[in-house]
């Protein structure tokens, strides 16, 4: 698994917004963004429930696991790059 996770709902029109962002991270900086649907898989949905979210309990949600850094909910792709790149 990725160091870089996106948590998702399928029907979710905020996650579907980033998945075109999440493409572009990839492709421009080379790199993999694990994604894990949490509304219809429990297994997603207990390591969703495990992390440590601040105030975030929705989705889209980004976990940097080298960095622990966090993005709750839709963003630009210049954060989306920076939270990638840990900065």
């Amino acid at each position: 698994m990725s160091y870089l996770i996106m948590f998702y709902g399928t029907e979710c029109t905020h996650c579907h917004t980033m998945d075109p962002l999440v493409d572009k991270l990839e492709k421009e900086i080379k790199i993999k963004v694990d994604r894990l649907e949490v509304w219809h898989n429990q297994k997603n949905a207990k390591i969703f429930a495990q992390l440590p979210r601040g105030r975030c309990l929705g989705v889209p949600f980004f976990i940097n696991k080298k960095t622990d850094k966090i993005i709750c909910g839709e963003t630009s792709y210049e954060n989306l790059k920076k939270w990638a790149q840990g900065k």
